[in-house]
């Protein structure tokens, strides 16, 4: 509202707002008249003071008064106060801020410069109770609080010294407003609590789903495992604890599944092996029963080929008839020591002369029941070192399967050899029959395993059949679908033998048909004979 510069104590100009004055009805007269009556305390302005007076002359315009002095380093130093008539709706409008507490501001004399109360301000009416804070001004001291009586009501009050000035900052409010007003906030923290509580709660239920449910997998898993089902997997959802626990779960179930198919492929092979020994059994008292005919048969087919002219129909037919009578005496013999798992005595044998024989026992059968044979053999096969009368066994029961699963319809069945390599000879039976269902071809080498009418087979020809091929070190194998019909492959290591060079000691396999030829080694270049 106004300034003025005072120099030795002594007004040197004032500025004023007259606009501002006017308003508020009043004139500069005003302004003077009051500072004559309320003069500046030079004496500790000059010493570096902040004064701070309440300077209001009516209701309409509250204003307080500010004074602060300088020095001016010239010819002479000279120290200059400058005092400031300030408007207080600044200051006001920080003490009615509050809607709960009373707030003031007050200067070092206890002279109100703001208050929640203007009329306050305007009567220049003093806090009385801030006279009872003694070290409030005192440098150390930044606040207190107080309990005091005003007008026979208790009251709360507490202040805090402003650090620029003598000013101090205080609030009040009645005791029983405070303790409201405690309430309040104590009703307040309630709410937050609990709205916290919840929130905490739902938070824990949601963290403790996040723990739970995996569990719940493995539990549920658990379970299963307890009852049989070792081929479950448990969902990894997270890379923790829990999910190194499932990983090592699923580690566990595979295991135990292993476990588990390895325990009954072990059981299978002792059902075949208790089903083998049955069969050993019930062969030995066959053998007997069949070797009785088989005898006279054979010494009827001797005496009748005495008889019968050489070259002819007769003699020939006579002579198979006494080969194949031996035949099946021999097979009886190792069909037994088979099923007794007693060793066979192997020899070098010519696979192709082995299909050959083969053939020409089914040959006629086939052909009555309309099926035609054919056969594709290899030149120059290696020898095999196995059983001929065995293997003989397995292409005739092989190619009479063949036969019979055509059940009457016309059809080819082929004998194929051929060399894989140079240590194994596969041969192979095929025909265009109507194949085997997919969910048969791991059952049809189980003993006593059938899908023919009951008294047209027993089940034991292809288990047979694949016990002669395994104890070969061979390997039996099936390719069967109804549009090509049904292949089995026989494969065999061949007989492996070996020539040595008299000179180096180097050693070469060979053929059978090589025995007897010159051989040149690779080593020394000596030249030998093949023995």
């Amino acid at each position: 509202m106004a300034i003025t510069v005072y120099e030795n104590k002594t007004e040197q100009t004032t500025v004023y707002d007259a606009k501002t004055l006017e308003a508020a009805e009043l004139t500069k007269d005003h302004l003077i008249g009051y500072r004559s009556k309320h003069p500046l305390p030079f004496d500790a302005i000059e010493k570096g003071s902040v004064y701070a007076a309440n300077s209001s002359i009516n209701h309409k315009l509250p204003t307080f008064t500010l004074a602060t002095s300088h020095q001016i380093q010239n010819s002479d130093t000279k120290t200059v106060v400058v005092a400031a008539v300030i408007r207080l709706q600044g200051l006001q409008r920080l003490a009615t801020r509050s809607k709960v507490f009373t707030t003031f501001i007050v200067n070092h004399s206890g002279q109100t410069l703001a208050h929640t109360d203007l009329g306050e301000v305007i009567r220049h009416k003093p806090v009385r109770w801030i006279a009872k804070l003694k070290n409030l001004r005192s440098k150390q001291s930044h606040g207190a609080t107080l309990e005091f009586n005003l007008d026979g009501q208790e009251m709360v009050g507490g202040v805090a010294r402003i650090g620029f000035s003598d000013l101090v900052a205080g609030v009040q409010i009645p005791k029983a407003a405070a303790y409201l007003t405690a309430r309040e906030l104590l009703n307040s923290l309630m709410i937050v609590s609990l709205a916290l509580l919840v929130i905490a709660a739902i938070l824990s239920l949601f963290g403790s789903r996040l723990i739970t449910r995996p569990l719940e997998r493995l539990a549920k898993a658990t379970t299963a495992v307890a009852k049989g089902q070792f081929d479950i997997q448990v969902t990894l959802s997270a890379r923790d604890e829990i999910g190194h626990l499932a990983q090592s779960f699923n580690k566990m179930t595979s295991e135990l599944d292993f476990r588990e198919k390895a325990l009954k492929d072990a059981q299978a092979a002792l059902v075949q092996s208790e089903k083998m020994a049955a069969f050993g059994q019930l062969g030995a008292g066959i053998a007997h029963e069949v070797k009785n005919p088989l005898a006279g048969i054979l010494g009827l087919t001797q005496l009748s080929l005495r008889k019968a002219e050489p070259d002819t129909p007769i003699h020939e037919n006579l002579s198979i008839i006494e080969k194949e009578a031996n035949r099946c005496a021999t097979i009886i013999q190792n069909l037994l020591k088979f099923a007794r798992q007693e060793k066979v005595a192997f020899e070098s044998v010519d696979i192709n002369q082995v299909v050959h024989d083969a053939m020409a026992i089914v040959e006629h059968q086939l052909e009555i029941n309309k099926v035609q044979l054919h056969k594709n053999l290899a030149a120059d096969l290696p020898p095999l070192a196995g059983n001929a009368n065995q293997i003989q066994q397995v292409l005739i029961n092989l190619m009479i399967n063949a036969q019979q699963a055509m059940e009457g319809n016309p059809g080819e069945v082929t004998v194929t050899t051929v060399s894989t390599n140079s240590s194994h000879i596969q041969v192979q039976v095929s025909d265009d029959g109507p194949g085997i269902p997919k969910d048969l071809q791991t059952k049809i080498f189980e003993p006593f395993f059938t899908t023919k009418e009951v008294g047209k087979g027993t089940g034991l020809g292809l288990s047979v059949s694949y016990g002669i091929v395994r104890e070969h070190k061979g390997d039996i194998q099936v390719e069967s679908s109804p549009e090509t019909g049904t292949t089995f492959k026989l494969t065999f290591p061949t007989a492996g033998l070996k020539t040595v060079c008299p000179n180096c000691k180097q050693t070469y396999p060979v053929r059978e048909n090589q025995v007897g030829l010159k051989n040149k080694c690779k080593k020394c270049g000596n030249i030998f004979v093949i023995k």
